[in-house]
């Protein structure tokens, strides 16, 4: 496992993980109108686990697949808090949400929308061991 990095101090490159996409991330203040909350509530969410943020391009951003149908994916919270306690910080949480899994449909991150999701937390539950 690589030295935790906080996601404030990730320097922005082209080999970091994530949406592969330049319209698969959302600013901070794009999260909160899609959520329907304010800013702060989004400081909050992200400072309690419940959503992830990175720096891209100096900009805090969150991958938009992650923020669906106008709330955060159900079981990411939870995925979120395993990765954390198993020793992952943003950025490797983040490049494990996106690493290409032929088990699952696509990406970690991918299979939360779907009916694979508790197979993510169970995956994720069992980095801790």
């Amino acid at each position: 496992m690589t030295e935790s990095v906080p996601a404030d101090r990730a320097a922005a490159g082209p080999d970091q993980a994530g949406p592969a996409e330049a319209a698969g991330w959302l600013t901070l203040p794009d999260v909160a109108e899609r959520l329907d909350v304010s800013i702060s509530k989004v400081h909050q969410m992200i400072r309690d686990r419940e959503l992830l943020a990175v720096r891209r391009d100096g900009v805090r951003r969150v991958p938009a697949d992650l923020v669906a149908n106008r709330t955060v994916l159900k079981h990411l919270p939870g995925v979120l808090n395993l990765l954390a306690d198993a020793g992952y910080d943003d950025e490797a949480a983040l490049r494990w949400l996106y690493e290409p899994d032929d088990t699952l449909p696509g990406t970690p991150a991918a299979a939360l929308g779907g009916d694979q999701a508790r197979e993510v937390k169970r995956r994720a539950q069992a980095l801790g061991f």
